[in-house]
């Protein structure tokens, strides 16, 4: 337990990935009021929404009226996604956008197909042209994300070499720039904690001095698991989503059952009952959490926001 880290710091991605998976629209002065909620809890970085095609995601077609609409309070950035260069573009021109650079990475073949129309080496090469956006608009890049590095429900099992040869593409493309944080995606909810020990290990092993994050979804209900497992291992930098939010529309789960992230609330009742810090104050975050709930009118998956949160006397 010597390796736990002393504060973690976890992206909220709520706002974006639990609206862009809810068949419903819902109206933009309530998902406003979620990212001020959230605003206020402490949360240091938001996802607001992505910059994507209305044909595809049309819950995110107000986008940019969504991020004109939302307070700004000092040192809370709220960010967006984008999978390509248009929608960067789009979010250049946004107001209240803060531009993170990120880069998209695959470790399956099938679901870049599925989600960007091309395979994973071609998506490395896309990304070469992302690297060179981001420095002409001056724009640091500031993590890499490899997707389905868990699993995938369209290719199947995924091997370490695949993640690692990602890994490799990021050092070499970064040998003599800051290196960005390397994120581990486990899109579709395969993840369990000994495969997240060894996935992790065998990037530290390859990465010795990246700093490593984690996106986990709780389709399996194992995200929690691999969450202290990541912890154990010294993991401190993680994004989630609030009252469980969310998932990717493109996963392909049987059923149609989505790809659901691990709970913000969760998390932080999590850490600081382990004498983790994380600069977030869990009874403001619980709020937003039943907002949330009440926005989108069912049951969301988040276990604190409903139990409560234990009174030590």
């Amino acid at each position: 337990m010597s390796d736990l880290p002393s504060r973690i710091e976890i992206h909220e991605e709520g706002p974006r990935e639990g609206f862009q998976f809810e068949k419903a629209r819902f109206p933009l002065a309530d998902r406003i009021a979620l990212v001020n909620a959230l605003s206020r809890s402490g949360l240091k970085q938001i996802q607001v929404g992505s910059f994507v095609s209305p044909k595809h995601i049309p819950q995110m077609a107000d986008i940019a009226e969504l991020f004109g609409g939302i307070d700004k309070p000092h040192g809370v950035q709220h960010t967006a996604l984008w999978l390509n260069e248009k929608g960067f573009l789009r979010a250049q021109q946004t107001k209240n956008v803060d531009l993170k650079g990120i880069l998209l990475l695959y470790a399956s073949d099938a679901f870049a197909r599925q989600n960007n129309g091309c395979d994973a080496a071609q998506m490395r090469t896309r990304q070469d042209r992302w690297i060179e956006l981001y420095k002409k608009a001056g724009v640091a890049i500031e993590a890499v994300y490899v997707m389905t590095a868990f699993g995938c429900n369209l290719q199947g099992s995924i091997s370490v070499r695949h993640v690692l040869d990602n890994v490799q593409w990021i050092l070499d493309r970064f040998a003599d720039e800051k290196l960005p944080a390397i994120y581990l995606a486990d899109t579709v909810g395969w993840a369990v904690p000994t495969d997240v020990e060894r996935r992790i290990g065998a990037v530290r092993n390859h990465a010795p001095l990246a700093r490593i994050g984690l996106h986990l979804h709780d389709t399996r209900g194992a995200a929690m698991a691999s969450f202290f497992a990541a912890l154990r291992m010294g993991v401190d930098l993680f994004d989630s989503s609030v009252a469980g939010l969310g998932g990717c529309p493109f996963a392909g789960h049987a059923h149609g059952a989505p790809a659901g992230n691990i709970c913000t609330e969760d998390m932080v009742f999590m850490a600081h009952e382990m004498g983790i810090s994380t600069g977030i104050d869990l009874e403001m975050l619980v709020d937003a959490a039943r907002l949330a709930e009440r926005i989108v009118d069912h049951p969301l998956a988040g276990r604190i926001m409903h139990s409560g949160i234990p009174r030590r006397p």
